[in-house]
């Protein structure tokens, strides 16, 4: 059986893919297709490469990317998201979606025409990667064959699409669930309130076309930036997909 596997956007909030996925490995869950966009295409590239999830978490916690990011001086944005690619050289030497052991495809935002790319062979798999990772303002966007490319979530922040026609079973992994709210705590509660409302606004279509969605709950009241809280998402993540999967009935399938 084939079975895809569509990680969303989300920023930090995208470490709870990683928890998900250590849930399906342990239940023995073989995904043969990914699809991701943002820090679900940064998950999705590391699983796919075989990187254990919980080590995946460990390179975000102990390298702390954030602080690796330089300030893009001269540029549109504040930081460039390039200063990075070392580090996941040391994870994905091979810079190429063809020699990933799961077939992966990645969204990203051609800035120059407006348009959804979806990135799923050849090389620059960094680059790519990185690239369905710049939030407009924040990062610098990244040049690809002469194309500025920004954030996949801009347009499209969960892809199942290319999982539609090639997949028999298909499992959402969505880390933007809002609660409700009685007041506003700040400015910037505002700003990233509306941010997730605003990628969230035709997920609730898309979620339609999976046949197991898993989103634990509040994790969309979590900051995008907020790398301290890495350790706690995963594990809320975990217990909430082993929920899900044990719900489904689903064991060791293949």
């Amino acid at each position: 059986m084939k079975i895809g596997l569509v990680l969303s956007g989300g920023g930090v909030r995208g470490i709870a893919h990683l928890g998900i996925l250590k849930a399906l490995k342990e239940k023995n869950i073989q995904i043969t297709h990914i699809t991701g966009t943002s820090a679900g295409a940064i998950a999705g590239a590391l699983y796919a490469n075989l990187v254990d999830p919980y080590d995946a978490l460990k390179i975000f916690q102990n390298t702390r990317l954030l602080r690796l990011l330089k300030l893009a001086y001269g540029k549109p944005a504040l930081l460039n998201l390039e200063s990075s690619y070392k580090l996941f050289k040391e994870y994905l030497p091979h810079d190429s979606f063809d020699e990933l052991n799961i077939p992966l495809t990645i969204t990203a935002t051609n800035f120059n025409n407006g348009k959804l790319t979806y990135f799923h062979e050849g090389g620059q798999l960094i680059r790519k990667v990185l690239a369905s990772c710049c939030i407009p303002g924040v990062f610098n966007p990244i040049a690809i064959d002469n194309y500025l490319y920004v954030d996949g979530g801009v347009l499209n922040n969960f892809p199942v699409e290319p999982l539609l026609t090639d997949c028999d079973y298909i499992i959402g992994s969505s880390c933007n669930h809002l609660p409700p709210i009685k007041q506003i705590r700040s400015i910037k509660h505002i700003l990233e309130r509306t941010a997730t409302l605003s990628v969230n606004h035709d997920v609730e279509e898309k979620t339609k076309k999976v046949d197991l969605l898993i989103e634990p709950e509040n994790l969309g009241s979590i900051g995008i930036f907020e790398i301290q809280r890495a350790e706690e998402i995963y594990w809320i993540a975990h217990e909430s997909a082993l929920k899900k999967i044990t719900e489904a009935g689903l064991t060791s399938i293949k």
